[in-house]
C-alpha cells in the first residue's frame, strides 16, 4: 500500500449540489433563495441573533431582580495569607499592595480568619471576620478598621 493509492471508499464522498443549473436540479432559477426579500438578493447577511422579525427572546423573558448600585466590593485576605508577610509591626493596604495580595491599595480589605496566625502585629483594614478577629487578638496583635 502506497500513499498515492490512497482513495476513499466508494459512497463515503458526495458530490456538492450545483445550484443555478436549471430547475432539474432541483436548485435552478431562484437557486434555493426563494422569491423576493432579504434573503434572496445578493449581499445579503443575517447576523446570528436575527430571529426572522419576531420579537427576539431577550425581550420576551421577564427581567427579574435588581443590581445593588451601593454595594461595597471587598478585596478579600486570609489570615493565612497575612502570616506569610515578614513586615513591620502594622500591616495596612499599603503593605498588602506590595506583597502582592490585593489589587489596589484604595479600594476596601477585608480580612477572613482562613488559616493559622501567630504574629503580634497591627492590622489595619476595612472590614474583619469575627474569626479573624479572634484569631489576631489571641496572637496578641490588635484590629483597626479604617
Amino acid at each position: 500500500m502506497k500513499l498515492d493509492s490512497l482513495k476513499p471508499n466508494a459512497g463515503s464522498r458526495k458530490n456538492r449540489k450545483r445550484i443555478g443549473r436549471g430547475h432539474g436540479s432541483g436548485l435552478g432559477k431562484t437557486s434555493g433563495r426563494g422569491h423576493k426579500g432579504a434573503g434572496q438578493r445578493s449581499g445579503n447577511k443575517k447576523r446570528a441573533w436575527f430571529e426572522g422579525g419576531q420579537m427576539p427572546l431577550a425581550r420576551r423573558l421577564p427581567r427579574r431582580g435588581f443590581t445593588n448600585i451601593f454595594k461595597e466590593k471587598y478585596q478579600i485576605v486570609n489570615l493565612s495569607d497575612l502570616s506569610k508577610i515578614e513586615k513591620k509591626s502594622d500591616i495596612d493596604s499599603v503593605i498588602l499592595k506590595e506583597s502582592g495580595l490585593i489589587r489596589s491599595s484604595l479600594k476596601p480589605v477585608k480580612i477572613l480568619g482562613n488559616g493559622e496566625f501567630d504574629k503580634k502585629v497591627n492590622i489595619i483594614a476595612s472590614s474583619f471576620s469575627e474569626s479573624a478577629k479572634n484569631k489576631i487578638e489571641k496572637a496578641g496583635g490588635t484590629v483597626t478598621i479604617q
